[in-house]
């Protein structure tokens, strides 16, 4: 049967519990001691649920979980354990100690587990010393690892082969060791956001052997470039927050399912990308380049792109042909750049037949661009110095929704008399 004593302000662990015992709650109290004698009378138990108590590791005795052959689910979290339990039952299925102060692990605290599929360990003190040198030993089944907010500096070695998602993000990584991942088929998400890691903490073949690797985190760190050797599957690709200079010729390309590429936050300028970066990547269809220092709309934008997020740069000018490629954009910003309206060529947009939004704001307009695809349902226009709108800049704009022109030097007189009536969705 189940025994539920959650939140109940307990200050002990219950006595004299049923023997038969499957489920114990015991969440949300003020327990700082466990009796192992208590403890082993509960041999049928399946789920213990400890977290949010106030348990050290003193209070946790080596011998605590010895007699319990049945457990399977041991959550602990939000506790004050500084090391954890020495051994733990070996059929274990997931195990939660996410928030105490760990700061060490023993080997057989989750080696020898072959039911064991999750183990959680965020937001501890764990440091590389406090990891034993094979974590996983005889656990080959692990599946999820969060091992986020540590102290770790390595990636660990020996990760379990049959990972699927690995979150190591705010450690202080510095370096992946070389092979670290070649094990890790299976992976399809991997975390490694908010460390430390550059250029020289990787290799080539550091993320090549994930085959199955659908989503990538690697934002906030200090890359100059996009690490080589990226494989095949990657739908989501963070960079954002990093030190990036340039997107070479062949270090996109073989990512043929890229979806999402977010790149802001970087220090890319329009001729550290080179032409051919996005060749081929027909399912990119999401692109972030806000927040860089790029002086001009790059060449060889991806053809399939719906939306392009380039504000926040240095832009001063928009070509004839710089989105003569993009026919699919729905959705574009261009918003605080450095944009005059001389500087936007009157077909600049001609081939965008499926834009949907465009966002303007933030520039040096003084007068309404000509040009707008006619499709166009959402234009932002505000805080320029727009104080003319010109006969015929709005004029097909039949679907035209919603137009922002706040904080432009606008008379009543500046726009054109048949502006309002040409703008005939407008809400």
């Amino acid at each position: 049967g189940s025994a539920g004593c959650g939140g109940i302000d307990l200050k002990e662990f219950p006595l004299l519990l049923p023997e038969l015992t499957n489920h114990l709650s015991l969440q949300n109290n003020q327990i700082e001691e466990i009796f192992p004698e208590e403890l082993a009378r509960l041999y049928r138990l399946e789920t213990l649920n400890l977290q949010n108590n106030r348990l050290t590791s003193k209070g946790l005795p080596e011998e605590a979980f010895e007699h319990l052959e049945n457990l399977n689910y041991l959550y602990l979290a939000n506790n004050k354990l500084t090391v954890a339990p020495k051994f733990l039952p070996n059929t274990l299925i997931s195990a939660d100690f996410a928030a105490n102060y760990l700061t060490k692990i023993y080997g057989l605290t989750f080696g020898q587990k072959p039911n064991l599929r999750s183990v959680y360990l965020h937001n501890n003190k764990l440091s590389d010393a406090g990891l034993p040198d094979n974590m996983f030993n005889g656990s080959n089944n692990v599946e999820i690892l969060i091992m986020s907010s540590n102290f770790l500096k390595y990636v660990p070695k020996n990760l379990p082969p049959a990972l699927y998602k690995l979150h190591l993000q705010s450690n202080k990584l510095e370096k992946i060791p070389k092979g670290a991942f070649s094990e890790l088929a299976g992976l399809r998400e991997l975390y490694l956001q908010n460390n430390y890691l550059s250029n020289e903490g990787m290799d080539n073949e550091t993320f090549w052997k994930l085959s199955s690797l659908e989503y990538l985190d690697l934002s906030s760190n200090n890359l100059s470039q996009i690490p080589s050797g990226l494989p095949r599957n990657i739908i989501l690709l963070h960079l954002e927050k990093n030190a990036i200079k340039v997107i070479d010729r062949d270090v996109l390309t073989q990512i043929k399912n890229l979806e999402y590429l977010l790149l802001h936050n970087n220090k890319l300028k329009a001729r550290g990308i080179h032409p051919l970066a996005f060749q081929g990547l027909k399912k990119l269809h999401t692109v972030h380049l806000y927040n860089n220092m790029l002086e001009r709309i790059p060449s060889g934008l991806p053809r399939r792109v719906k939306t392009l997020m380039i504000l926040h740069n240095q832009i001063s000018e928009i070509n004839r042909n710089d989105f003569a490629t993009t026919y699919f954009l729905e959705e574009l910003n261009l918003s605080y750049n450095k944009l005059t309206s001389p500087q936007i060529h009157r077909e600049a947009f001609r081939k965008l037949r499926q834009l949907k939004s465009l966002d303007l704001s933030g520039n040096n307009l003084h007068t309404l661009p000509f040009g707008f695809p006619k499709n166009l349902q959402v234009l932002k226009l505000k805080e320029n110095e727009i104080s003319i709108v010109p006969k015929g800049t709005l004029s097909g704009m039949t679907k035209l929704r919603e137009l922002y022109l706040s904080n432009n030097k606008l008379k009543v007189n500046s726009i054109y008399s048949r502006a309002w009536r040409e703008l005939s969705s407008l809400q």
